[in-house]
């Protein structure tokens, strides 16, 4: 077991806590804040009420995204890895259940600069443009499926001189029927829908929100 007790976070995010692995300075283990599962539960809709723990849990969730065919198929030098963090399974902790991936770290050694605070200091500028264009393009080139695309759930790296997005967050499919997995034409759509709504995320996050994100997400998918 890891022992988390006397371990700060190094970040929080609305369901887990995310702590540097005490035998890995490259890797990261994300654990449920206590009580979430059961909260999310009441929150959820009535129709969600009889699913498992599991459907309310991100550590399950990353788990099965992390299962999709493309990634049990990959070997370890396929230009899936190229922008996402390596998996290593779950473990048991002092804190629960922790799911255990690569820690994706800055050229100082500390863990990586998200999107959402790039885009807060820099804009949307020519560097960052073409990392996006980047990853989309990476999306379509190995079919990796994902949930909505967020500037927080993506960091960045530097590769060559230049930025690069990982996928820190929301990996796997939010399709209900298993459509995507199953054929290509339903696989390129989707991947198409959320690189769209992806660019519309960060088109609002660096516009003067004048609108709410649901508002300007409505909006987005009239065009």
């Amino acid at each position: 077991m890891i022992d988390l007790s006397r371990r700060q976070p190094f970040a929080s995010g609305g369901n887990r806590h995310c702590y540097v692995h005490p035998a890995f300075a490259d890797r990261c283990v994300k654990v449920m804040l206590p009580g979430r599962i059961e909260q999310l539960r009441r929150r959820a809709a009535w129709y969600k009420a009889w699913m498992s723990d599991a459907r309310f849990d991100d550590n399950a969730r990353e788990m099965e995204g992390y299962g999709q065919r493309v990634l049990r198929e990959a070997d370890a030098a396929s230009p899936v890895w190229q922008h996402l963090p390596r998996w290593y399974g779950m473990v048991e902790t002092s804190e629960g259940p922790g799911a255990v991936s690569e820690l994706i770290l800055d050229e100082r050694g500390a863990p990586a600069m998200t999107l959402e605070a790039y885009l807060t200091t820099h804009g949307l500028d020519d560097a960052i443009r073409a990392a996006l264009d980047s990853f989309a393009d990476w999306l379509r080139h190995t079919g990796v499926l994902t949930k909505n695309l967020l500037p927080h759930n993506l960091v960045i790296r530097e590769r060559d001189g230049s930025p690069s997005l990982y996928l820190i967050d929301g990996l796997g499919s939010a399709a209900f029927l298993p459509l995507v997995e199953l054929f290509a034409g339903s696989r390129r759509r989707y991947i198409e829908r959320r690189i769209q709504r992806m660019w519309a995320r960060v088109q609002w996050e660096v516009s003067d929100r004048s609108l709410t994100w649901k508002q300007a997400e409505k909006l987005s998918r009239r065009r």
